[in-house]
């Protein structure tokens, strides 16, 4: 009893659901380009790195510093001089007074801001392959997820005409036994069968709802959203292994990322030999200080003392011997292109290796799915002429229920390969860079 009032409140949670929105795969997809946290976060990565560079010209521009202070002083002073005569005071109280402009401009430094400055504009198109390569993996993660959630609708669907053959079956059976043509245990088998399909279809039911809630967290909208999902998986028979490759070479975001890095590790080196020229600063500053002395007790210490002008001049700073640091750093840069290097070649392999296995399920998927929907005509006719043959009374139980295994497991295959080329097909375009144009 208990099992029936759930079906039939599941029931009625299926049919309201029938009557939500149908949420579309590209309406999902744009839901989640819009919020998804993942790509929120790279998206704040790559504004840092805008920031950082919209002030790289900033290296250009002279460094300006004013400085200030005011000091009070209250001494006790005792002289003694070489005539012999010593004077003393206390609580002598002065006013010292200073400020200075101080400009540093710096003419040369080994070319190290123009890498510097490159290298800050790297940092910026790294960032918007990080942001293009989040948005491309989301992408896929949501055509997984809204299609596994159509895949259960389909086995959901499968599962509601196992239960519909089941329940002829009861009938059927409850009617050979009422005219002495059938069994008991008959009867009963088939009741089993059919309350293991309701258990079934339970389960299947939560795993739709598991599934939805999946989908909300990756659009990053509200986990108890309702909606509903199309019925049917689409897919692209006419996928070409050469163009996939090829694409996937140029356009693979993490190929990308790999490249941009080794133009960032030549820039650091170009930053690193920099450092073994000299530096060349213009400098300049405006000073004044004022001194006002109280009381003084030595006659040539001036009363009130003001000093106030403008100098100029260049610096060099020519690096000679800092224990070989230089040599280090310009070592260890060249090790990190190498390195950078090794990533991409270890990357195309791995990326070659997996666009061939994906391919290669691709068209085993798609071979599956014409096998299987040949095979799924032929169990939907014998299940059909079973429940003739059974309903006639010349067969028995035994033989309908294998045709029903057998138009279950053919289900099962046909929307698992249907699902199965969805994600090959997915896998291949995502390899190749082309989710999102």
């Amino acid at each position: 009893m208990k099992i029936c009032k759930t079906i039939l409140f599941l029931f009625i949670s299926i049919t309201s659901l029938a009557q939500d929105k149908i949420l579309s795969l590209e309406e999902a997809i744009a839901t989640a380009l819009k919020n998804n946290y993942d790509i929120q976060l790279a998206k704040n990565d790559s504004a840092a790195a805008a920031i950082d560079n919209s002030y790289a010209n900033a290296a250009f521009i002279p460094r300006l510093n004013a400085t200030g202070s005011f000091v009070f002083n209250n001494n006790d002073q005792k002289q003694k001089l070489a005539s012999a005569t010593t004077t003393s005071r206390k609580g002598i109280r002065s006013d010292n007074f200073s400020s200075s402009l101080q400009l540093t401009w710096t003419l040369f430094d080994g070319l190290k801001m123009f890498a510097t400055k490159d290298k800050l504009a790297e940092f910026v198109k790294l960032g918007e392959i990080n942001i293009k390569n989040q948005v491309i993996n989301t992408t896929a993660d949501i055509i997984n997820n809204y299609y596994n959630i159509v895949r259960q609708k389909q086995q959901l669907k499968a599962i509601q005409e196992q239960i519909s053959i089941n329940d002829e079956r009861v009938k059927l059976a409850d009617k050979k036994l009422s005219v002495g043509l059938g069994s008991k245990p008959e009867l009963l088998q088939a009741k089993v069968d059919l309350n293991a399909q309701k258990a079934v279809q339970l389960k299947e039911f939560t795993l739709i709802a598991q599934l939805k809630e999946q989908l909300n967290q990756v659009m990053a909208i509200a986990l108890n959203t309702t909606y509903e999902v199309s019925d049917t998986i689409p897919f692209d028979t006419d996928l070409k292994y050469d163009e996939i490759l090829t694409k996937s070479e140029e356009r693979n975001p993490l190929l990308q990322l790999t490249r941009k890095n080794i133009d960032i590790s030549k820039l650091t080196l170009k930053e690193r030999k920099a450092e073994q020229f000299p530096t060349l600063n213009f400098n300049s500053a405006y000073n004044f200080t004022r001194n006002e002395n109280k009381l003084v007790i030595n006659q040539f210490t001036p009363l009130f003392n003001r000093t106030l002008g403008f100098n100029y001049g260049l610096s060099a700073t020519i690096p000679i011997l800092n224990g070989f640091n230089a040599q280090r750093q310009i070592k260890q840069a060249k090790l990190d292109i190498q390195y950078q290097q090794l990533v991409l070649d270890n990357q195309k392999s791995q990326i070659t290796l997996a666009v061939g296995n994906a391919f290669k399920d691709y068209e085993l998927q798609k071979k599956s799915l014409a096998l299987e929907e040949d095979n799924l005509t032929l169990a939907k006719e014998n299940v059909m002429i079973a429940l003739e043959r059974f309903r006639q009374g010349v067969s028995t139980y035994l033989e309908l229920r294998e045709a029903q295994k057998s138009l279950e497991d053919g289900y099962n295959r046909l929307i698992a390969a249907r699902y199965n080329t969805k994600i090959a097909e997915t896998e291949l375009l995502r390899l190749k860079g082309d989710l999102i144009k």
